[in-house]
C-alpha cells in the first residue's frame, strides 16, 4: 500500500523553491552588476572618441551621421534631457547627461543647426506657408552665414535638428509628401485630402479643379475646397493667364528652378 505524503515532503519542497529563488536573485544581482559595468566602460569609451573626434563630428557630415547612427543604435540620445543635470535635477547648469558624457560637442551642433533650421523657415513661410523641403532648407543654411562658422551639414542633420525642437512644443515636424520629406513649421496640420493634392503637384508640377475630379474621382466641390484651403494657407499660388486656373506649389516650383 502506497504511503501518503507527508510534512517532511512539503517542508523539503518549501525549501527547494527557497533555493531555487535565492539562486535566480543571485544571479540577477550579478548580471545587473556585470551590465553596470560594461556600461560604465562603454560611457567612458564613448565619452574619449567623442572628444577624440570632435572636430571631425562638427565638420564633416557622413562622420557625423555614422557617429549618430552608432548612438541610436545603442539606445543614446545625445540630443535627449538637455534640462536635465547628470545628478537628476532639471536646470540648466551642467547641462545633459550625454552632453556632458560627449563633451558637448554633438548636442551643441544640433541645438545650433535648429536654431538655424527655425531663422529659414520663418524668413520663408510668407512665400511656402510653412512647408518648405529639408533639402532646401539645407542649401539656404548653406548659402547662409553658416552655423558656427564655414560647416558643411547634410538632409541628416537637418532632420535632427528639427526632431531636436520636439520637446519645446514648437510646432516644427517632418512630414512626408509623396517621396519627399518637408520641414511643417505651422501648428496646423495637413488633412489627407491636402496631401493627395501636394503629392499630385509634386508628380504633375501643378493641378486644376478638374484634373483632381478626373484623377482622384472627386466632385467639384471637394476639389475646390482642398484647392482653396492650401490657397488660404499659401502652400499653393494660383495662375489666372490660363483658361482655368492652375495651382502650383512654390516649393516645387523652386525645386524645379534649381
Amino acid at each position: 500500500m502506497r504511503k501518503g505524503v507527508g510534512l517532511g515532503a512539503f517542508d523539503r519542497r518549501n525549501l527547494t523553491s527557497a533555493q531555487y529563488a535565492s539562486h535566480g536573485d543571485t544571479l540577477r544581482s550579478e548580471h545587473l552588476t556585470s551590465l553596470t559595468t560594461q556600461l560604465s566602460v562603454f560611457q567612458s569609451l564613448l565619452h574619449q572618441f567623442s572628444l577624440t573626434h570632435a572636430k571631425d563630428i562638427r565638420s564633416n557630415p557622413s562622420f557625423r551621421a555614422e557617429f549618430a547612427r552608432m548612438c541610436n543604435a545603442i539606445g543614446v540620445d545625445p540630443l535627449a534631457g538637455s534640462n536635465i543635470r547628470k545628478d537628476g535635477v532639471a536646470g540648466t547648469a551642467g547641462g545633459s547627461f550625454w552632453a556632458q558624457m560627449l563633451g558637448g560637442s554633438v548636442n551643441d551642433f544640433y541645438f545650433e543647426l535648429a536654431v538655424r533650421v527655425v531663422e529659414v523657415c520663418r524668413s520663408s513661410r510668407g512665400v511656402n506657408g510653412g512647408l518648405i523641403g529639408v533639402s532646401e532648407c539645407r542649401i539656404k543654411i548653406a548659402k547662409g552665414r553658416g552655423v558656427g562658422g564655414e560647416m558643411e551639414v547634410s538632409d541628416d542633420d537637418i532632420l535632427r535638428a528639427v526632431r531636436s525642437l520636439k520637446p519645446l512644443g514648437s510646432g516644427f515636424a517632418i512630414v512626408k509628401i509623396g517621396q519627399k520629406q518637408m520641414i511643417r513649421s505651422v501648428p496646423k496640420e495637413l488633412n489627407t485630402d491636402q496631401s493627395k493634392v501636394l503629392e499630385a503637384i509634386q508628380v504633375l508640377g501643378y493641378v486644376t479643379a478638374s484634373m483632381l475630379q478626373v484623377n482622384l474621382d472627386w466632385d467639384h466641390a471637394r476639389s475646390q475646397t482642398v484647392i482653396d484651403d492650401l490657397l488660404a494657407d499659401s502652400l499653393v499660388w494660383v495662375d489666372l493667364q490660363v483658361r482655368e486656373p492652375e495651382y502650383w506649389s512654390p516649393q516645387f516650383m523652386q525645386d524645379g528652378v534649381a
